[in-house]
Parts: structure tokens; sequence; C-alpha cells
């Protein structure tokens, strides 16, 4: 009896061990850009120049502390810059992608690529 959550091989076929360059490229992902909400954040903010923190809100589905919590990840990690400002009386607060945050999703993209290749190959 096999046991349960064990990768099975179809008979006949050999087992095919993962390459070294594979396990490499996997754990060099950039665990912080990884993470679902942090990878919207920014994958939105690569392709506009700045963007409120409603117009976020709003396009990832998330909520005001969800969001807080994982714009502030990346201002930390100085992949994006947070502007505060008001609007007459009312608040606005705008991020933008800082080129160290643009330089990371490239890298990470690029990762990807690197993954999805090599599982295409196998």
């Amino acid at each position: 009896m096999a046991k349960t959550g064990a990768a099975r091989v179809p008979q006949g076929e050999p087992e095919r061990p993962v390459k070294a360059k594979q396990k490499a490229a996997a754990a060099e992902l950039d665990r912080l850009i990884h993470e679902r909400v942090r990878l919207g954040i920014v994958s939105a903010l690569a392709v506009n120049e700045s963007l409120a923190f409603n117009d976020l809100k709003a396009l990832l589905k998330t909520t005001d502390g969800n969001l807080s919590v994982h714009a502030r990840k990346l201002e930390e990690a100085e992949y994006v810059v947070c502007t505060k400002s008001f609007a007459g009386r009312v608040p606005k607060t705008e991020y933008r992608l800082t080129a160290a945050g643009r330089r990371a999703l490239e890298r990470y993209l690029d990762h990807m690529e690197a993954l999805i290749s090599a599982a295409r190959q196998r």
C-alpha cells in the first residue's frame, strides 16, 4: 500500500530527478513579492505611475487593514514609496514603485519564467 501524499510515477516511466538549477531557481524567489497581495501591489504599480490607496484596495479586492499591512512591508523593503497628502480636507495616500521595487519584480518574473520553462520541459 502506497503512502498518502507520496508522488507516484506511472509504471514504465523512469523517475526524473529535479535538477539543481530548478531547485536553485525556486529558492531564489523573492518571498516578499511572492505573497499574493504584495505581488498584486507591485504588479499594479509597475504598469501605473502611481495608485491611490482606494484604487489599489478596489483593484486587489482586499480590506483596508490587509492592504495597509502588505503595503507597509513593501515600504520597509523600499520597493514602494507612500506619499500622504490632502485634497481639501480629505486625506489621500498614493503609492509608487521604486527603482529597487521594479528590479525586484523583474528578478521575480525571471525566476518564475525559469520555473515555468523547466516544468514544461519535463
